[in-house]
């Protein structure tokens, strides 16, 4: 079987749309719907769905509160690029939250913080086009435009940084979206926990591709604190996935969401 992963922010996204409009509302399970239909990017044998249909088949499968997800984060002032690619990730998967919230004042901070961060990477002319249409469409309340905007941006970022031989930061950025991401569908599927939602927190392959990456990083990048600490959280979070053989526990659930937190409170840190 397949796996598949949230994020937002992972490796490539944007990659077409699905429509999951036949599903019924009020659906209870994920058999209601085909995550091999889903449209992504295959990192070797693993699915990597665009975010938004994540989280609307999470839409379908309870009406999460998504405002209550937010996190009003400040970010930190830094030169460290490492660490401003992870926290671009970061804020792209924030942005998703934001649109599913449809929050206005929030995805316009989201978009000023993007333009920010991509001047810090050296980044701006690429993205300000794409962070420019996430205001003026914020402005409008035009969610389509904007989830496609974030996405576009996130795919910008990582593309460019790939042509510059910044492939570990294009890594880092991804690893960055997809803890966020991951943390907030553990929180959604927290509340409302049945054996089927937690399956969208099923991606071992997907977890085995970042160590992978990770530990093919300069040793610069490798050895940073924050992305060693990451590699350390990755093997929590896949010994959860994989002894969730019979299904993941609630426990589980709790324990990858817990994981997830602690790394981006690292990220998030003022140093």
């Amino acid at each position: 079987m397949k796996h598949f992963a949230i994020s937002s922010v992972i490796a490539g996204l944007a990659l077409g749309t699905c429509n999951l409009d036949a599903a019924p509302q009020g659906t209870k399970g994920v058999e209601e719907f085909d995550p091999l239909a889903f449209p992504g990017k295959v990192v070797g044998d693993v699915v990597v769905p665009v975010p938004s249909e994540v989280f609307s088949v999470l839409d379908k499968l309870g009406e999460p509160n998504w405002r209550a997800e937010l996190r009003k984060a400040e970010m930190p002032t830094t030169s460290d690029r490492t660490k401003l690619s992870l926290l671009f990730g970061y804020t792209v998967a924030e942005g998703f939250v934001a649109v599913q919230a449809e929050d206005k004042e929030t995805v316009k901070d989201l978009g000023r913080d993007v333009i920010n961060l991509a001047k810090s990477l050296g980044l701006s002319k690429s993205v300000l086009p794409h962070a420019q249409s996430i205001l003026d469409a914020a402005d409008k309340s035009d969610w389509s435009t904007i989830r496609k905007e974030f996405d576009q941006t996130q795919k910008t970022v990582r593309d460019t940084m790939e042509q510059m031989k910044d492939l570990d930061l294009s890594h880092c950025v991804s690893l960055g979206g997809w803890l966020r991401g991951t943390a907030s569908v553990t929180s959604v599927v927290k509340k409302g926990f049945n054996p089927d939602r937690a399956e969208l927190l099923n991606q071992p392959m997907l977890v085995e591709h970042f160590v992978a990456s990770i530990e093919k990083m300069p040793a610069g990048t490798r050895d940073h604190d924050v992305v060693r600490s990451i590699r350390k959280g990755l093997a929590v979070v896949l010994e959860q996935m994989e002894s969730a053989v019979d299904g993941f526990t609630k426990d589980a659930v709790t324990e990858i969401g817990k994981t997830c937190d602690g790394l981006l409170v690292e990220i998030l840190a003022k140093k």
